[in-house]
């Protein structure tokens, strides 16, 4: 009997212990899907960036950093998981696509970016950029990245959003100003200088949209000086017309 109760009860501890190790590994296992995942969903942002720089002046400097990400990243999957092939034929592929972008790519010069007329269009452009300048500071941080290259192509990207933005509002002014709508013209313009003066980077760029926008910014106030002014000459007219109404003689019947 005794030897029936001491069975049951081993049986009983090497079920609980199977039963620990078990759930122990799936732990792992669960822990292990989650790095990974986070490192695909690295490669697959990255990519995307990649593809949505096809709007923008071509960068070869960014597409390295990029395709370094996506290789990294990949990299941290195949030692999380170096029993899994397609992870390791994935590293292979990142690798010869890093290679043959670097190889194939020239140095960018200057190139000068023209606004879409689509507001869609420009919105998609704008978050491509933020999404870029927060990906090659945290690349940056993470030691990735060095500090002038951060710096260079920080400042390039900087300069394009810089652009969007003061000519939407230049654009905005214009047409307001072209339907005579003057006081919103001129928020729109003074909006503009605004985001100049606020820049970090006063490049020949922000002194060539500064000038060009004051002088328009002048004939507006030109315009609305004149505007006020033949609005006082007219109310003064009209009341000047109503006094004369309610003094002229009476007509004699």
């Amino acid at each position: 009997m005794f030897i029936i109760i001491a069975l049951i009860i081993a049986l009983i501890i090497i079920v609980v212990v199977v039963s620990a190790i078990q759930q122990h590994k799936e732990k792992l296992e669960q822990e292990k899907r989650t790095r990974v995942a986070k490192q695909k969903a690295i490669i697959d942002e990255s990519e995307e960036l990649i593809l949505s720089m096809a709007n923008l002046p071509s960068s070869p400097t960014l597409i390295e950093i990029l395709n370094n990400r996506s290789l990294n990243a990949a990299k941290a999957m195949a030692k999380i998981m170096p029993e899994n092939k397609q992870i390791a034929k994935r590293v292979q592929e990142i690798e010869a696509r890093a290679k043959a972008t670097k190889e194939n790519n020239a140095p960018a010069g200057e190139q000068n970016f023209a606004l879409p007329d689509n507001e869609q269009h420009l919105v998609g452009i704008l978050q491509c950029i933020k999404k870029l300048r927060v990906t090659i500071k945290s690349e940056q941080t993470k030691g990735n990245l060095d500090a002038q290259t951060f710096t260079q192509e920080d400042q390039k990207l900087g300069a394009i959003q810089l652009k969007i933005g003061v000519e939407s509002l230049q654009k905005r002014g214009n047409m307001a100003h072209q339907k005579e709508m003057l006081g919103s013209a001129r928020q729109y313009f003074e909006k503009a200088l605004q985001t100049i003066a606020e820049s970090p980077i006063q490049t020949e760029y922000c002194k060539t949209k500064r000038d060009e926008i004051q002088d328009t910014l002048e004939d507006i106030t030109s315009s609305l000086k004149n505007t006020n002014a033949k609005d006082a000459a007219k109310k003064a007219k009209d009341e000047e017309d109503d006094l004369d109404l309610l003094f002229q003689p009476k007509k004699k019947w």
